[in-house]
């Protein structure tokens, strides 16, 4: 018989989760490359108990060559809670800074992120790995550091559905439990969500050191991004010019495209807006049920600065600020006349998305204007108009049943039907369908999800959903109950900063 000693027992699992093969991943830890004043380079605080995953997506792993076997190893959860550190990481917080509320906010930073480092795929494509949850950094101000589950479930899913959606997001690889508590306005149970994206970096990098006249630095972190993101332009003596023009059109693409799918962002400050375009930080978001222009999904926001009709102008007010924090690279006349388009590239965007909604040509406008005002009188569900509207030629009463005064509904799908009589109707369902999905991360689904994985311990619901947000368009006939609108108990859902 072979006794083992305690410090033998601890080399024996440090062997086996120092497995080569599973966590050799190639590292190519670019960002961190740049000098000190960008980050603070640091481990994660760790936590006193044994951390174990909660939910991992395979999707999102592939993306930097982690296989489903090391998605199912002890390791995964020691390595995605920050309590070891992943073999060729380069662990750092970011320091940036950003206009909250339409506020100067000064510093901000990574106060409870960690970026582990950054992955070079196969296919040539780098990915960021930051945690979010494991623990204090100098940029946390008063906070913990900490994350509560309900917030990094909510992140998990909504990254994935907006992935489902064909949007550009950030994505999610995994939630992990800590066993540790996490105090809000009441003892949480705390996780620590990892999620992956091209780039981090946010228009608050820029205006944390333009505010501090660093322009050497604002110009350093613009030609790594140049080089590393939009390495076409690199060499091009107007590359500056370019290269915002780009980030003016890629910002107006994205809001055109959350709002065709009644997406409301909730807190899109500065520091929580990409140079890349993507979807950012998950918070206080919503996607639209009962359709209200004036939709505020943030209970934060209580001047409704976020509200779903703001968004387009919230994006140029954003972009304006960028351009603030560049005019050491790009004058000011300049950048003004590069965001004199963003307004017709984001409506241009946002009428061919509503046009193909409704399946109609580039010159008839009038029809989804005419719908969408009809959806805003009647707050009819924003997801299942567009959705249903595919079996209205076979199935009117359905489409009509969503509208509490049938008679103008009636009306509308009347000279619709009629203006798309000479299209053959099932070719003109597949093409309605492949655009309007039937699934959003609806707030009360959400919610369903936490509360089962909070009080019960469950969290075999987050394996069904995931897959349904990754093909929103299709039937999914068995879970077509988590298509419908909210039940009683969730009608009066709210969601704030915290969550």
């Amino acid at each position: 018989m072979i006794f083992y000693s305690i410090d033998r027992l601890e080399l024996a699992v440090n062997v086996r989760l120092m497995n080569p093969s599973l966590w050799h991943l190639n590292f190519d830890n670019r960002f961190a490359a740049l000098p000190e004043p960008f980050y603070t380079k640091m481990p994660a605080e760790g936590f006193s108990k044994k951390p174990w995953l909660i939910h991992a997506n395979p999707r999102a792993a592939a993306l930097i060559g982690l296989t489903a076997e090391a998605l199912r190893h002890q390791g995964f959860a020691e390595y995605f809670s920050g309590n070891r550190q992943l073999p060729g990481s380069d662990p750092l917080a970011m320091a940036y800074s950003g206009h909250q509320f339409g506020q100067w906010a000064g510093q901000l930073g990574d106060g409870r992120a960690l970026l582990l480092g950054q992955v070079r795929n196969q296919q040539d494509d780098l990915w960021d790995i930051q945690l979010k949850g494991s623990g204090k950094t100098p940029y946390s101000r008063f906070g913990d550091g900490r994350a509560v589950l309900r917030s990094c479930i909510r992140e998990y899913l909504c990254s994935e559905a907006m992935f489902g959606l064909g949007i550009p997001t950030t994505r999610a690889l995994s939630v992990v439990g800590t066993g540790e508590p996490v105090f809000r306005e009441k003892p949480e149970p705390g996780a620590v969500f990892t999620r992956l994206a091209p780039s981090h970096i946010r228009f608050g990098h820029f205006e944390h050191f333009a505010s501090r006249r660093k322009t050497d630095e604002v110009k350093l972190l613009a030609d790594h991004v140049i080089q590393e993101y939009f390495p076409h332009i690199s060499v091009s003596d107007q590359r500056y010019a370019i290269w915002f023009q780009e980030i003016v059109r890629r910002t107006a693409i994205l809001i055109a495209q959350w709002q065709a799918v009644g997406f409301a962002h909730g807190v899109m400050n500065t520091d929580n807006m990409s140079v890349l375009g993507l979807t950012l930080d998950y918070g206080p978001f919503g996607f639209m049920e009962a359709f209200d222009p004036g939709l505020i999904c943030n209970h934060s926001d209580d001047s409704g600065r976020f509200a779903y009709d703001q968004q387009p102008a919230i994006g140029l007010w954003n972009l304006h600020a960028f351009a603030h924090a560049l005019k050491s690279l790009l004058p000011w006349e300049e950048a003004m006349e590069i965001m004199r388009g963003y307004d017709s590239i984001l409506t241009e965007a946002y009428q061919a998305l509503m046009r193909n909604k409704i399946g109609v040509g580039n010159q008839d406008d009038d029809l989804w204007i005419a719908l969408v005002t009809l959806m805003a009188e009647q707050q009819s569900d924003y997801t299942l108009t567009f959705r249903y509207l595919s079996d209205s030629f076979t199935s009117p009463e359905t489409w009509r049943g969503l509208f509490t005064d049938k008679a103008p509904a009636a009306s509308w799908l009347n000279t619709y039907h009629a203006h798309m009589k000479a299209e053959d109707p099932k070719a003109l369902k597949a093409r309605l369908n492949a655009i309007n999905p039937k699934f959003v991360l609806r707030n009360w689904v959400a919610e369903t999800v936490i509360r089962m994985a909070e009080d019960e311990g469950r969290y075999s619901m987050l394996d069904t959903l995931l897959s349904i947000l990754h093909h929103p368009y299709d039937e999914h006939e068995d879970f077509a109950y988590l298509a419908a609108p909210a039940p009683e108990r969730y009608s009066k859902l709210g969601v704030s900063c915290s969550s």
